[in-house]
């Protein structure tokens, strides 16, 4: 008689095994169990083996514990304090060198006070207010030259502002307390320039540009140190 050929196949695991067994009929009588227990065997041999390779395949995840998040989060924690109080103590320093020009600045205006009915000094007066006209851009490009800095430089004080505020006078970072188009943090700290600094930007940016000049020099140098920290 001709060999019997079976395919059997054994789902074990989600995985289908597939044995062809010469001469065997897996779904034959109880008689055959010894030839049923041999192809069982390796059957689930191979189940195994195909089980190892699957889980060799796939990389072991491996969460963060709940102290590892912890400490992240502190982390991330400090790296922000950190540049906050960077960013606080460079505008402290800075205004302590405005109060010293406000000081010197006082003295010259008393000295100039008997002159200020002259022509000279209606003229003058009339061209600053044209100065402080228009949109908060043109304001602080015709502020340039009152410190010294050629209209070169506001391409630079355009993009730090981009950066900061996108020029926005009631921009406000969720972050940190800074406020209006210069960042200033805190936002009341551009008191000193007018009551109105919540809303006025001539307020924010004469603040803005004298905290530039005190502490970079030039919008340019401001600039570069925004690229390179981060902030300004």
């Amino acid at each position: 008689m001709k060999a019997k050929r079976s395919v059997a196949v054994l789902a074990v695991s989600g995985i289908a095994v597939v044995s062809v067994v010469a001469g065997l009929d897996l779904f034959s009588s109880p008689g055959s169990s010894a030839a049923s227990d041999s192809v069982s065997g390796r059957a689930q041999m191979a189940v195994l083996n195909s089980e190892r390779a699957k889980a060799a395949a796939k990389p072991s995840a491996k969460p963060l514990t709940a102290e590892q998040q912890a400490q992240e989060v502190i982390r991330l924690r400090n790296q922000i304090e950190a540049v906050d109080a960077a960013r606080k103590a460079a505008q402290d320093q800075a205004d302590l060198r405005q109060k010293a020009k406000n000081t010197a600045l006082a003295r010259y205006k008393a000295l100039k006070k008997t002159d200020e009915n002259s022509r000279e000094e209606r003229a003058s007066r009339d061209a600053e207010r044209k100065k402080l006209e228009g949109t908060p851009k043109e304001i602080a490009k015709n502020l340039l030259a009152d410190h010294g800095w050629s209209d070169g430089q506001f391409s630079c004080l355009e993009s730090l502002w981009n950066k900061e505020s996108r020029w926005r006078v009631t921009a406000d970072n969720p972050t940190s307390s800074a406020y209006g188009i210069p960042q200033a943090l805190p936002g009341n700290r551009m008191a000193a320039y007018g009551k109105d600094w919540r809303t006025n930007p001539v307020t924010q940016i004469k603040w803005g540009l004298d905290y530039i000049e005190n502490r970079y020099g030039s919008p340019c140098s401001a600039w570069s140190h925004s690229k390179a920290k981060g902030w300004y």
